[in-house]
């Protein structure tokens, strides 16, 4: 990419791509063509269409995505199969027949079957049935995958898509019902304090920021104590869903962006085809390589948020997969590596988190 090079960022305002947006800007790029989700809907195939036909971007980060956690993945799974085939049908098509030079397509680890082998190499997908929670959005991505391969087969794209471990960090979702499993454990816990402290003021200044079930801070303390309860937050206790022994693994959303720029800058699609043989599993792993139990991730986010009271784990909800690391094998062999570890992310997320309530 050239640093005048129009590039177009799809989702711009969400975890990843707003943290693309910056690192692209912070190196030097100047030329971004923006569309928020009112200006354009991209599951609306004439509108992206359209879109693409006037504007002709060169470069596509696809970041755009319907996400969120283990509860929203069970109860709407209708909503994360068709919005995200919608979504990346329509981007990727368009790039097509719009000739753009490259696009990089994000998907998620959770597309590895439920049993995957530990660290989980690139190798595995489709080895396997999924882990059914998320089955329908992990279908979408792979789905995703094999459009960019298929494409670049074809027709000679150069499209790369990268699969991402769980990501945190800055413009994070930290909405009880919808939000991934870090930032919800970090605003239950916040709030766990608040109550702990009987600081209504703070209670009050959080759900006016961010309302659960459109309850905000003109409630009642009495609807606040309900509503909170049913989210597993008490004076003195949080409840956390699962047994708490499931390992993660965590990536801070800005090192991810950098990541994804670095692959966009120096890999190309026959970087990344196998020299021998079929050519597929060409998507690549961003992640660590570490991992931590999610009874650790609690423990660390109840120290960096200084709260004293009780963490609980309600073994009769699900944990979903019990163990999801990967083989950032070839990550490394193409020339990058996190620097950022869990403990400075959690303290980052959580003075995030404080200054923007």
């Amino acid at each position: 990419m050239n640093k005048d090079s129009k590039i177009f960022v799809a989702g711009h305002r969400g975890l990843v791509g707003s943290a693309i947006l910056k690192n692209l800007k912070t190196k030097g790029y100047t030329n971004f063509v923006l569309r928020t989700h009112m200006e354009l809907d991209l599951t609306d195939q004439q509108a992206v269409h359209d879109f693409f036909a006037v504007e002709k971007p060169e470069y596509v980060f696809l970041s755009a995505a319907h996400v969120g956690g283990i509860m929203a993945n069970s109860r709407y799974r209708a909503d994360f199969i068709y919005e995200n085939l919608m979504i990346q049908n329509n981007v990727i098509h368009a790039s097509y027949l719009n000739k753009v030079k490259k696009l990089l397509f994000l998907g998620s680890t959770c597309i590895y079957p439920g049993n995957a082998p530990q660290p989980m190499p690139e190798d595995c997908l489709l080895a396997s049935p999924l882990e059914y929670t998320n089955e329908p959005y992990a279908i979408a991505k792979i789905a995703g995958i094999k459009m960019c391969e298929s494409y670049n087969l074809q027709y000679g794209t150069n499209y790369i898509a990268v699969m991402p471990t769980n990501l945190y960090g800055p413009n994070d979702n930290f909405n009880l019902e919808t939000s991934h499993v870090l930032p919800a454990m970090i605003r239950k816990i916040h709030l766990g304090k608040c109550l702990s402290e009987g600081n209504w003021d703070a209670v009050r200044k959080d759900l006016d920021g961010r309302p659960v079930e459109n309850v905000s801070g003109d409630a009642s303390e009495s609807e606040i104590l309900e509503l909170l309860a049913k989210y597993g937050i008490y004076p003195g206790k949080v409840e956390l869903w699962g047994t708490g022994e499931p390992l993660r693994e965590f990536l801070w959303s800005e090192e991810m962006a950098d990541a994804s720029v670095y692959v966009m800058e120096k890999v190309d699609f026959a970087d990344v085809c196998p020299a021998t043989g079929d050519i597929r599993n060409t998507h690549i792993n961003i992640g660590t390589g570490k991992e931590l139990t999610i009874r650790e991730v609690a423990s660390l986010i109840r120290e960096k948020v200084g709260f004293t009271g009780n963490i609980v784990f309600d073994s009769s909800k699900p944990d979903g997969t019990m163990r999801k690391l990967t083989d950032v094998t070839k990550l490394h062999a193409l020339g990058w590596h996190h620097t950022i570890e869990v403990d400075e992310g959690v303290e980052r997320l959580y003075n995030w988190y404080l200054q923007h309530l």
